[in-house]
């Protein structure tokens, strides 16, 4: 009885301490330092910033790579904290990395459309990164809807990307998702909403995210996490995540209605009718070497969304990799980061030994 009573104490005891710990890091959480890789701003305009990472190797490729991610979330995610960030891995490297950084839109933002993204944006900075770095074309890495907005740009202006990678790009958007159906025209009428809100609150982006898995979301995570509290490491790397999770900004409302109208409900982007500015974006324009990264457990973009891409492209060198992680995972996962990246890396080196 002396055995069990004490057992007993000493669990109570290991309990208290983990609950104590936790109400302390929820009260007083302490400062996260994320996206600290070195870097430079290099070009802005309104919101925009392009964020132009520092060598760390004696030897660069010529031909300088461009990561553009989504609108919904801040693009740090690709450099989390050290250890835990693709930019990192990409410098070792010897690769030239550039990042467009979105900013936070404001109300006055709300008007800005895919030819504003496209034709504006995407094309000043690959402009800046030539005129910076002496190539005539780059390489493009986009991510979920950054991937999709990096076809249109490379669609419409082949003549300026050597390289293509996309990360969980959504392509077909009639295959079965949560989202696909979430966005159907039955489902949302996407006209209202924005007239109603102008620009997309990212509560409600956000909302939508972690109800498409609320079990984990919501109940899995925090029990791992109390399991874990002893663990700095696990901590440092979940306090990160959290930071980012609940980093959100709002989509301007003119954008958000095109891309959820010519893609999600009609679906434009596949049949090569999705037209920007009046001209089409047809993906047989597009030649040059793409490297298809798909994760095999994505509940955000299905693979299948992004599978179909090789086949309706022109390009002869193109490569599809399928991972077994989330769609986040394929960013931040410790195994990815050591396995996946590196052979990305290789697989954009060897093509970059000239522009």
């Amino acid at each position: 009885m002396k055995d069990c009573w004490k057992s007993l104490v000493e669990e109570a005891e290991k309990i208290t301490g983990k609950i104590v710990k936790g109400v302390e890091l929820a009260t007083n959480p302490p400062e996260v330092k994320v996206g600290v890789t070195p870097h430079d701003v290099v070009f802005t305009e309104n919101k925009l910033r392009l964020l132009h990472y520092h060598p760390v190797t004696e030897k660069t490729y010529p031909v300088p790579l461009i990561m553009i991610f989504a609108l919904v979330n801040r693009p740090y995610i690709l450099d989390l904290k050290p250890g835990k960030s693709v930019v990192e891995v990409l410098l070792k490297k010897g690769i030239d990395v550039y990042m467009i950084d979105w900013g936070i839109p404001g109300d006055e933002d709300k008007h800005l459309n895919l030819d504003h993204y496209i034709n504006r944006y995407i094309k000043k900075v690959v402009q800046r990164v030539k005129a910076i770095s002496g190539s005539d074309r780059v390489s493009l890495m986009g991510y979920c809807m950054g991937g999709t907005m990096s076809v249109m740009y490379t669609a419409l202006y082949p003549q300026d990307v050597k390289n293509l990678i996309l990360m969980t790009a959504g392509i077909d958007f009639k295959v079965d998702g949560m989202l696909n159906l979430w966005g159907n025209k039955p489902n949302f009428d996407v006209d209202k909403f924005v007239e109603a809100h102008g620009n997309v609150p990212p509560e409600f982006l956000q909302t939508g995210f972690l109800l498409m898995k609320p079990v984990q979301n919501l109940i899995s995570k925090y029990v791992s996490f109390y399991e874990n509290i002893e663990n700095e490491d696990f901590v440092e790397n979940f306090l990160a995540m959290e930071k980012w999770i609940n980093d959100n900004i709002p989509v301007p409302g003119e954008v958000f209605r095109e891309f959820i109208k010519y893609c999600y409900q009609e679906n434009l982007l596949v049949e090569n009718r999705l037209r920007i500015n009046g001209k089409v974006v047809d993906l047989k324009n597009i030649k040059c070497s793409v490297l298809n990264l798909i994760a095999e457990q994505d509940h955000l973009v299905p693979p299948a969304s992004s599978m179909v891409f090789n086949d309706l492209i022109s390009s002869k060198d193109k490569d599809i990799i399928i991972y077994p992680t989330g769609h986040i995972g394929l960013s931040v996962s410790s195994k990815a980061l050591r396995d996946l990246w590196p052979k990305v890396a290789d697989w954009l080196i060897e093509r970059s030994k000239s522009n």
